[in-house]
């Protein structure tokens, strides 16, 4: 294992690769889903928030995070692939920052909505 962790730099690279990674899969799958089947998680969403003060704003708030989840994962992609190839992580940092944005509404969703395990699953991702 020493061969392969031979320096503290090394070490950040493979933790850099790892998150950008997790982001990119997370947030594509995510994002993708909610395209594929719109109107699946319309449907579950508009329930979901049906006594919430959200209720009105359901397919607002949807495309809002849908558009979010996919230029995140896109970008985590991307970013991964200039991390790997060119060592920039400007698209990774973006991607990253998208990435807690989309949490943060999330989070928030669930906790107007009363839903705590729900938004404590969440915590985990962030």
């Amino acid at each position: 294992m020493s061969l392969l962790v031979n320096s503290t730099e090394t070490v950040f690279f493979i933790v850099q690769v790892l998150a950008v990674s997790f982001l990119s899969i997370l947030f594509l799958q995510s994002g993708l889903d909610k395209v594929v089947d719109k109107k699946g998680n319309l449907q579950w969403l508009s329930t979901h928030f049906a006594n919430s003060p959200f209720k009105n704003f359901v397919p607002v708030l949807f495309y809002s995070i849908t558009v979010i989840e996919l230029l995140s994962g896109v970008l985590n992609f991307f970013g991964l692939v200039f991390l790997l190839f060119e060592g920039s992580l400007i698209l990774a940092l973006y991607g990253t920052i998208l990435a807690s944005i989309a949490l943060i509404m999330l989070f928030l969703g669930q906790r107007v909505a009363k839903d705590y395990v729900g938004a404590q699953s969440l915590v985990s991702y962030f």
